[in-house]
């Protein structure tokens, strides 16, 4: 028996942004995990959430991956992954301590920020660091140098930011923030340290910048935006929030069951994106959501720019298959 439609529901058009969905660093976070528990056998440990979103660390808590907020909950000499979002020294160090195996999965491009932090505190520089002080990225990063980093949020924060030596000032950027939020703090900045000095790339990753520069072209283009993500990934909360810069209502959604009736009065046309750690599976069931309990008879991409990027296993882990396959 088929579902009944939603009260009051009448959408005629689901547009779904074309890049959506999971960059190459959290494809390669997932695959450390599994690749792990296949060669290490259970239970692996995982130093945080993998990535931040509820379905995927549920599927592999079933396969055997266990996630701890505190090393203190993993027995000695057991196997640890660091998760995609990176580690400061002061956790390697009590993993070490500890006697545990760890493989790191730490995103490549969060990797980046963590030497730029080194390199700018060995020259001397004062770090401002963009980001959300409370996000677990921003504190792995402020581990690095912590008596060189101060965290900025905000531009008020950044026009009342202190430094030792205003010549001698360095920022860089948690790698899911809004670009436009970012832009401005680091208008500010540049107006107060004329001489402040930009990492060599943008920290943003590409992933964030080219999901959010979606966003800003499907919105436009549709009455209401659903972003399927979780409440904790920042990446995911800056996609609504871009949606909302552009005049448009957005609402941040876990699985297709969130959506609620009366965000759809007077929509015909719904906007869908997900966030780079949500998976293509939530996806498919908002979309047959949709074609169900909403009545969507039109279900369209937005075309975007392409994405062909991918990173390699740890080598740790690599060592460790190389070594299993050698016996096998």
């Amino acid at each position: 028996m088929e579902s009944p439609l939603l009260p009051g529901a009448a959408v005629d058009t689901l547009v779904l942004a074309k890049l959506r969905g999971f960059c190459a660093g959290v494809v390669r976070a997932i695959d450390v995990v599994e690749k792990a528990l296949a060669v290490c056998g259970k239970p692996v440990y995982v130093n945080h959430e993998i990535i931040h979103n509820r379905y995927v660390v549920d599927e592999l808590r079933e396969k055997g991956a266990v996630t701890v907020e505190n090393l203190s909950e993993v027995p000695e000499g057991a196997w640890l992954i660091f998760s995609a979002h990176g580690v400061g020294p002061a956790v390697v160090e009590e993993a070490r301590r500890r006697k545990l195996k760890v493989i790191d999965a730490t995103c490549p491009l969060v990797t980046k920020v963590h030497l730029e932090a080194i390199k700018y505190a060995k020259e001397g520089y004062s770090i401002i660091l963009i980001g959300h002080d409370d996000h677990i990225e921003t504190i792995g990063t402020m581990g690095e140098a912590p008596e060189h980093i101060q965290v900025v949020g905000t531009p008020f924060e950044a026009a009342a930011v202190q430094v030792p030596d205003p010549a001698k000032v360095a920022y860089l950027t948690q790698t899911t923030l809004s670009l436009d939020d970012a832009h401005e703090i680091v208008a500010v900045l540049k107006q107060r340290f004329p001489k402040l000095h930009c990492p060599p790339k943008d920290d943003i990753c590409y992933a964030t910048t080219n999901r959010q520069n979606a966003v800003r072209a499907l919105a436009p283009k549709v009455d209401l935006l659903l972003v399927l993500g979780s409440p904790n990934s920042s990446n995911s909360m800056r996609l609504r929030e871009v949606a909302e810069a552009r005049g448009r209502r957005a609402y941040l959604i876990e699985r297709a069951s969130d959506i609620r009736p009366e965000w759809l009065a007077g929509v015909k046309t719904l906007g869908l994106t997900a966030s780079a750690s949500a998976p293509e599976i939530l996806v498919q069931e908002v979309i047959d959501f949709c074609r169900t309990r909403l009545g969507v008879k039109r279900v369209v991409e937005d075309p975007t720019v392409e994405e062909d990027v991918h990173f390699s296993l740890p080598y740790e882990l690599e060592k460790l298959l190389r070594e299993k396959k050698a016996v096998a």
